[in-house]
C-alpha cells in the first residue's frame, strides 16, 4: 500500500478512513519493530542519507541509483578501477572531527579517531556495530597496525607514539626527540623491518580542541623509531606540515602530505630502508587554479595514490586518485571535507574514509598495497 494514497481513492476501494489509519499504524509498529531487529549500529548516530546520491547503511537505507556517479573518472585509465553495481555508504556520524581510519585483518574491524571527542570508534565488518574502541584515547590522531597486530596510534594530547600490546598494556614509543617533546604526532606507517614512520605537525598543540595548547619546539619533521633499539631519527625535515604518509608497493619510495604550504604531496627514494633520499615533489594537487587541500594517503597495488582531500566545496572534497607518475585520473566525491583513508575489508578492496563528522566506504576494482 502507498502512503500517499488519498483517503478518497482508498474508500472508492473500499478501505474507510478509520481502517485506513488502523492499517498505517499497524504498519508502522510493525516497521519499527523489525528496524529494531534487524538495523546494524546503535540508532542515535545511525547514518542519514546525505546529499549527492550517497546511501545510508542499514536495511533501511533508501535506494542509491547504479552506476554511482560520485565516483568519477577523470581519465579512462581509471574506468579499471570503478565498481559500476555499488554504492559509496556512509556508514555512521556523530564524531566532532574523523581521523586515523586503520582495518584490522584478523578481527575483520575498521577503528578511527574522534580527537575533539578523545575517543576511538569500532566498526565491525560482521554487522555494521559501531562502540567506542576506546576511551579515552590520548586525542589520538592517526592510527595504524604493526606486523604483529598490535595497533599503533599517534596522540596529540601526551605529544606521543604509543603501541597497545596484546595483554591490553600501553607502551610508549616516542614522545620526545634531543631532549624535546614532539609537536603532537599525526600518522604512521610500518615498515616490514618493524620500525614506524610518522609525521609531527603542530596541528594538536596549537589549541586545546584536539590536544593541550603548549609550546611548539621542534621544527615539523618526519620521524622513524627503530624496532631493535627504539631509537627515534629525523628522517626529513624539508616540509612544512608534514601529515599523512605511505610506502610505494615495493616500500621504496615513502609519500608524505604537506597540508602548510603550498599543500601538496613530496616524495623520496628511501635508502637502505631507513634513510630518506631525492626529494620531489610528486603533485601539487591542484585543480587549474583552484588550490586543494590534500590530508591522508595511501597506495594500491599498483602503485596509484588515493589521497583524501578537502576545505574545498563542492566537485572537490573527497578523494582525489594519481597514477605513479602523479597524473591524477580520478575522484570519488564526498559532501564533507574527507580527512583520511584506508583500504580494509577481507579482500583489502574496500576503501573507507573519514570525512569530517563521518565515515564512508566504497568497493574499488583493486586492493591495498599494505597493511594498515
Amino acid at each position: 500500500m502507498r502512503v500517499e494514497e488519498t483517503t478518497n481513492q482508498l474508500e472508492e476501494r473500499g478501505m474507510t478512513r478509520r481502517n485506513f489509519m488502523k492499517t498505517v499504524a499497524a504498519t508502522v509498529a510493525a516497521t519499527a519493530a523489525l528496524t529494531a531487529i534487524t538495523s546494524p549500529g546503535p540508532s542515535p548516530t545511525q547514518a542519514q542519507e546525505p546529499e549527492g546520491g550517497i546511501g545510508q547503511y542499514g536495511p533501511d537505507a533508501p535506494p542509491v541509483r547504479y552506476p554511482q556517479n560520485d565516483v568519477i573518472a577523470l581519465d579512462p585509465r581509471f574506468n579499471a578501477y570503478k565498481i559500476g553495481n555499488t554504492p559509496i555508504l556512509r556508514l555512521y556520524t556523530g564524531m566532532l572531527w574523523a581521523e586515523g581510519p586503520a582495518w584490522n585483518g584478523v578481527g575483520q574491524y575498521l577503528i578511527w579517531s574522534d580527537i575533539p571527542n578523545n575517543v576511538q570508534h569500532r566498526w565491525l565488518h560482521e554487522d555494521g556495530h559501531v562502540s567506542v574502541f576506546r576511551n579515552p584515547s590520548g586525542n589520538s590522531n592517526g592510527n595504524t597496525f604493526d606486523w604483529e597486530g598490535r595497533q599503533i596510534s599517534c596522540e596529540h594530547l601526551n605529544r606521543r607514539v604509543v603501541r597497545y600490546e596484546h595483554d591490553g598494556s600501553i607502551t610508549v614509543l616516542a614522545d620526545s626527540f634531543d631532549g624535546k617533546p614532539f609537536n603532537s604526532p599525526n600518522d604512521a606507517v610500518v615498515h616490514p623491518d618493524g620500525g614506524i614512520w610518522f609525521t609531527d605537525p603542530p596541528y594538536g598543540s596549537w589549541g586545546n580542541y584536539e590536544g593541550n595548547k603548549g609550546e611548539i619546539e621542534l621544527k615539523e619533521a618526519v620521524y622513524r623509531i627503530d624496532p631493535t633499539s627504539g631509537e627515534v631519527a629525523m628522517v626529513t625535515d624539508e616540509i612544512d606540515k608534514p601529515n599523512g604518509l605511505c610506502f610505494s608497493p615495493d616500500f621504496s619510495k615513502l609519500y608524505v602530505v604537506d597540508t602548510g604550504e603550498p599543500r601538496d604531496i613530496k616524495v623520496w627514494d628511501v635508502v637502505d630502508e631507513t634513510t630518506l633520499s631525492n626529494p620531489q615533489q610528486f603533485t601539487d594537487f591542484r585543480m587549474g587554479d583552484v588550490s586543494i587541500g590534500p590530508d591522508g594517503v595511501q597506495v594500491d597495488v599498483d602503485g596509484n595514490i588515493w589521497a583524501s582531500a578537502g576545505w574545498t566545496g563542492d566537485g572537490y572534497d573527497g578523494v582525489h586518485v594519481f597514477t605513479p607518475e602523479g597524473e591524477r585520473i580520478g575522484q570519488i566525491l564526498l559532501p564533507e571535507t574527507c580527512s583520511n583513508l584506508t583500504f580494509g575489508g577481507p579482500k583489502r578492496n574496500r576503501l573507507f574514509m573519514t570525512a569530517s563528522q563521518s565515515v564512508y566506504a566504497v568497493y574499488v576494482n583493486t586492493q591495498g598495497a599494505h597493511i594498515s
